[in-house]
């Protein structure tokens, strides 16, 4: 066993009894907080169903404001990572009158597969599952909570698999102390969108049959502490709704380490892949991590099934050469890479391509210049 391996499993073992160390003083001196489930958007198909989601102990963090106080933003992030998960809880879920049960991990973390009795609507993006507590080594608060399955329609034209950090939201990934302030002194009102790309994704969705119901699935190295905080930022800025499929941090199962970044990210997007055999997919990330790499190794394993992959260009020379190496041998995967400054330039290139219409990209050229403050802000109403 090498020294990275032991040090993994002796991190692991100290935290388990650690979190189980504390768990049962806090019980034992009722210091818990009332136990909560966090439904994450997830996705399945006609047949199966998959519902992922966390019971956590509620730290009563509210939805940000605009204008919001420094100090609130640091307690809500300090909360999130702070986060204390509660294991063995007994879960009930619902749909269409027929109940599964599943029991969360020592992490809190439950997934649930199961094929419904009553198949999904055809038709229909979404599809809820009421979600209940029916035991807890804890009080809980006896609420309904819903998750949310996308199954993409029968006559959806492709789906869009999307980076979110530096693709969608400036994080400054590549740089530690610029996305540490990023993370831990912004909320989701004061976090900036890349600009237009609400109006161009908002386009994709919309497609050519004009029913808005091509699939968005957004795939992300950040924690799944911060998972209330980017599902609000989507809808604040009214990006297509889509499964977050975020990664668990720590330091077991090899979390820490950069070497996860490609590993989670490339099994995530198999796993889309693999779920819809019979749909196309348009990649877009950013020059700034491996997105590129990633992207090229699902092309080659799936030459047939990628209609187009986007890279939002971060101007970094450290990764320049080894961008342009990888564009001039795209060749090989008969997949076009685009090398984009903004939402504006992958529209254009998107509308000439037949994804959108050709119409909306004034429509994203207003939204990119109203983004980069240079014409008045957007009304709340706006929809493509």
């Amino acid at each position: 066993m090498n020294w990275k391996d032991l040090l993994i499993k002796s991190t692991e073992k100290i935290e388990n009894i650690a979190d189980d160390w504390i768990f049962k003083i806090r019980k034992k001196l009722k210091l818990n907080y009332p136990v909560v489930i966090m439904p994450y958007r997830s996705y399945g198909t006609r047949t199966r169903m998959y519902i992922k989601g966390r019971v956590l102990q509620d730290k009563l963090i509210k939805p940000s404001k605009e204008n919001q106080h420094l100090v609130t933003t640091l307690k809500n992030m300090y909360k999130r990572f702070q986060s204390d998960e509660v294991p063995n809880v007994k879960i009930c879920a619902s749909y269409h009158d027929k109940d599964y049960e599943v029991i969360s991990d020592e992490e809190g973390y439950f997934t649930l597969n199961f094929f419904p009795e009553d198949k999904p609507g055809s038709y229909h993006l979404w599809h809820p599952v009421k979600l209940k507590i029916l035991d807890s080594p804890i009080p809980w608060k006896d609420e309904h909570y819903t998750a949310e399955v996308l199954v993409p329609p029968v006559d959806a034209e492709f789906g869009v698999i999307s980076d979110i950090d530096d693709t969608i939201v400036e994080t400054s990934a590549t740089k530690i102390l610029a996305m540490a302030k990023t993370v831990f002194l912004n909320s989701a009102h004061s976090r900036l969108p890349f600009a237009g790309v609400s109006s161009f994704y908002n386009s994709l969705m919309l497609g050519k049959n004009g029913k808005r119901n091509n699939p968005f699935f957004y795939v992300s190295s950040s924690p799944w502490n911060m998972y209330d905080l980017l599902k609000e930022f989507l809808d604040l800025n009214r990006i297509p709704e889509g499964p977050l499929l975020l990664r668990d941090f720590g330091l077991q199962d090899n979390k820490f380490f950069s070497s996860g970044h490609h590993g989670h990210k490339n099994k995530e997007i198999v796993n889309i892949l693999d779920t819809f055999p019979d749909l196309k997919f348009i990649l877009i990330g950013d020059s700034g991590q491996q997105d590129i790499f990633i992207y090229r190794d699902i092309a080659r394993a799936y030459p047939d099934r990628i209609l187009a992959i986007y890279i939002r260009d971060l101007n970094l020379s450290k990764t320049e050469a080894r961008i342009q190496e990888e564009l001039n041998n795209s060749i090989e995967t008969d997949v076009e890479i685009v090398l984009i400054k903004d939402a504006e330039e992958a529209a254009k290139h998107a509308a000439a391509k037949g994804f959108i219409y050709s119409e909306t990209i004034p429509e994203i050229e207003t939204d990119k210049k109203q983004d980069e403050g240079e014409l008045p802000g957007k009304e709340e109403d706006t929809v493509l």
